[in-house]
């Protein structure tokens, strides 16, 4: 039998696919679930995107293209990125990605060398540690606080700056997953000083840019310099519900750019040109739609914030961004003896024999994510209400509970929590 590597006997995975999968397979069994559990869009893809995407086919868009991606789609990314934003790129400084998140691996092989240290604000989305250990890099985490609005503190990465052995990345979120915490411009710029021409690169990963409920959408991009330091990430999953066509795109500079567009030829060739006629389609035709999309969504959450904020033992506070609330549920926890995990789970598999909610405990993001529940907005607005209820119900089938945790001891809760 051929040895795996350690990277591959420890790989963490994303739970949500986790949870979804399970999810699917009580729900064939006949189970009625409320999915909340994974941040795909409830909506179909946009208009144009779906014409033109069928276009492609039609038309014989089947074959390779330049890895960096379609040379017109990439100058209507630079246009369009530079009249929303602010942020004057031209088609250099944008390579077209199979969504968002590999661009973080691809980050972290352009930058970071064995035994650099990254900055992870935590909670944190689950692939960033996988891609840093790739690079046999070490995280250093240091928490986002819900007292703060869940936004990344310049005196951590100032710390990170001054105490961490080889600084040489910072990742940033914004809006935030889990928590729907939002970076100011103060934020941003306090940060952008602090590493601006330094050896330190910035991850900044935004593919929630367009669901901002307070203020204006944030990148480190606006602040001198940052374009030569930072990689920003974007995709079409959120904004325009294009998740399973997998078409995103990378901004930095033409330099970085040119790294980026090379890992893409020598792993994945391009992405496919139907997925990015597509995309093209719909930044230059379906704004519009994208951002009544994006209204539902809102008041989508706020049902969901109102609905939680009902329920005894709930500590919640309104996401600035995202379609994810992230209450704490901590003193559950604690009255019932069961991780935040174990009980998302517990409301997924043990509360109910015919129905259940899935959704993601905070540990699934990392340890400073302990207490907290993290529930999407994709579904129908009776079904979150519905899901809120049975939430509080099923909080206090204490015998429910103690069954769940006999058959699963590992959601124990340790009595130092």
């Amino acid at each position: 039998m051929v040895q795996l590597s350690r990277f591959a006997e420890t790989l963490k995975v994303e739970t949500a696919f986790d949870v979804l999968a399970v999810a699917k397979k009580l729900k064939a069994t006949g189970k009625d679930v409320v999915e909340l559990q994974i941040g795909d869009s409830p909506f179909p893809s946009t208009r144009s995107a779906l014409e033109a995407g069928i276009r492609a086919i039609r038309d014989g868009h089947t074959h390779y293209c330049p890895s960096p991606g379609w040379p017109s789609f990439r100058e209507t990314i630079a246009e369009t990125y530079s009249r929303e934003f602010g942020v004057r790129i031209g088609p250099e400084n944008v390579v077209v990605t199979p969504g968002a998140k590999v661009v973080e691996q691809f980050f972290c092989e352009a930058v970071l060398d064995p035994g650099d240290s990254v900055l992870v604000f935590s909670p944190h989305f689950p692939t960033y540690g996988p891609n840093i250990e790739r690079r046999q890099a070490r995280a250093w985490y240091v928490p986002l606080r819900q007292e703060n609005q869940f936004r990344p503190e310049p005196e951590q990465v100032e710390r990170f700056l001054r105490e961490a052995p080889r600084p040489k990345a910072v990742f940033l979120n914004s809006p935030h997953n889990p928590t729907g915490g939002v970076a100011s411009a103060d934020d941003l710029r306090r940060i952008a000083d602090l590493i601006r021409g330094r050896n330190v690169a910035l991850f900044s990963d935004e593919p929630y840019c367009h669901m901002v409920w307070e203020g204006r959408h944030c990148t480190p991009l606006e602040f001198d310099g940052m374009l030569e330091q930072c990689v920003a990430a974007y995709t079409f999953s959120k904004s325009y519900s294009m998740s399973g066509w997998r078409v995103g795109y990378a901004v930095t500079s033409a330099r970085l750019a040119d790294v980026l567009g090379k890992m893409i030829n020598t792993s994945l060739s391009c992405v496919p040109p139907i997925m990015q006629l597509a995309g093209q389609a719909a930044l230059l035709h379906d704004a519009a739609e994208r951002d009544e999309v994006m209204q539902r969504f809102r008041r989508k959450v706020h049902l969901l914030v109102e609905e939680l904020r009902k329920v005894p033992e709930v500590r919640i506070i309104p996401p600035a961004g995202t379609f994810y609330v992230f209450p704490d549920v901590s003193a559950v926890c604690r009255r019932l003896g069961i991780q935040s995990h174990g009980l998302a789970m517990y409301l997924l598999e043990g509360a109910d024999d015919r129905f259940g909610v899935a959704c993601l405990g905070g540990e699934c993001f990392g340890e400073a994510g302990r207490g907290f529940l993290r529930f999407s907005c994709a579904e129908p607005d009776e079904r979150l209400i519905q899901a809120v209820q049975f939430f509080a119900d099923a909080i206090h089938r204490t015998d429910r509970v103690a069954h769940y945790l006999q058959a699963h001891p590992r959601y124990r809760l340790a009595e130092a929590a």
